[in-house]
């Protein structure tokens, strides 16, 4: 197949319609056809409407499934009627759908959350009672568990939604990913960067993967390219330590998974909604087996045990 010719033959690549996805789908296009030394022609970036964007208003507590965002596009990956497609890892559930696979990940961005604020405050320089707004369970939590004297509130939409809205005074407060600012060219909006030992990201936060189907060895060999070793070792073990707690929209989890030589050091939290009983868990073991030491982390923060002082 000489690819790039007709629009048949070219690779259809999956995204949700947000900006930012639209931006993480061009950026793997890009990059394909960089190191593949292919035509910018040879890719079709194709935008869908996944239920949890047609869920924008409703929190995601109270939808409560994992997936919300690739569901629609896994279903096109089965059909055929997509080769890959591209996700934020952490929207993407722990359990995929038969026949699928996780097949590469970007060079992972920054992991960070950040605070943004209309007053220019901090989140320790926030009044009393001033409201923040999120979208995410564990952010609501760490919010709770550092500051309960703040009033958080479901706060949903768009990256450009969510800033218009504060501009306009929904919230004194949101928290964002500064992987999505970046990505935006908005790093310039955060007011604050958030210490990861304070503030422990969702599990496979700040990595781009791309999804596709295991038979497809054509696509698989593709994506291989783009593949980078340390964030796939990272994030896979993060999402083991996720699937053994059960962690869903509904379950406050963070987890971050660093490289170093030939072993990875997670740390992971789980936390009650209410920002209540933190449990901490640092574990350290081979890359080679990244899903196995993320299930240990996971099992001993079920059992209590190998419990940090500190926070991670």
């Amino acid at each position: 197949m000489e690819l790039g010719r007709t629009a048949r033959n070219r690779i259809k690549i999956g995204t949700r319609a947000s900006p930012l996805a639209l931006a993480q789908a061009k950026e793997v296009a890009g990059r394909l056809a960089a190191y593949r030394g292919l035509p910018d022609d040879c890719f079709e970036i194709v935008p869908l409407t996944t239920r949890g964007d047609r869920l924008d208003e409703r929190p995601l507590p109270e939808v409560g499934v994992k997936g919300l965002f690739t569901i629609e596009l896994e279903e096109r990956l089965l059909s055929g009627d997509l080769d890959l497609a591209v996700h934020s890892a952490k929207d993407v559930a722990t359990t995929l759908p038969d026949g699928l696979h996780l097949s590469a990940f970007l060079p992972r961005e920054d992991v960070r959350d950040v605070l943004i604020s209309r007053s220019g405050y901090r989140l320790w320089e926030l009044p009393p009672g001033a409201v923040v707004g999120t979208s995410s369970i564990r952010r609501a939590a760490l919010v709770a568990m550092h500051r309960p004297d703040l009033d958080v509130v479901p706060f949903r939409g768009f990256v450009g939604t969510r800033l218009k809205k504060l501009e306009n005074g929904v919230v004194d407060a949101t928290l964002l990913a500064m992987a999505g600012l970046n990505r935006l060219g908005m790093s310039d909006a955060a007011t604050e960067i958030l210490n990861p030992h304070d503030f422990p990201p969702s599990p496979a936060q700040g990595a781009i993967c791309i999804e596709s189907v295991v038979a497809n060895d054509r696509i698989t060999d593709l994506v291989s390219a783009l593949n980078d070793a340390g964030t796939a070792d990272a994030v896979r073990c993060e999402r083991a330590f996720l699937q053994t707690l059960n962690g869903s929209c509904r379950t406050p989890i963070g987890a971050l998974a660093v490289c170093h030589g030939s072993e990875i050091l997670l740390r992971g939290l789980s936390i009650d909604a209410d920002g209540r009983n933190p449990r901490r868990v640092a574990v350290r073991g081979a890359r080679t087996a990244p899903a196995a030491l993320g299930e240990e982390a996971g099992q001993m923060a079920l059992a209590g045990v190998g419990m940090e002082s500190e926070p991670v």
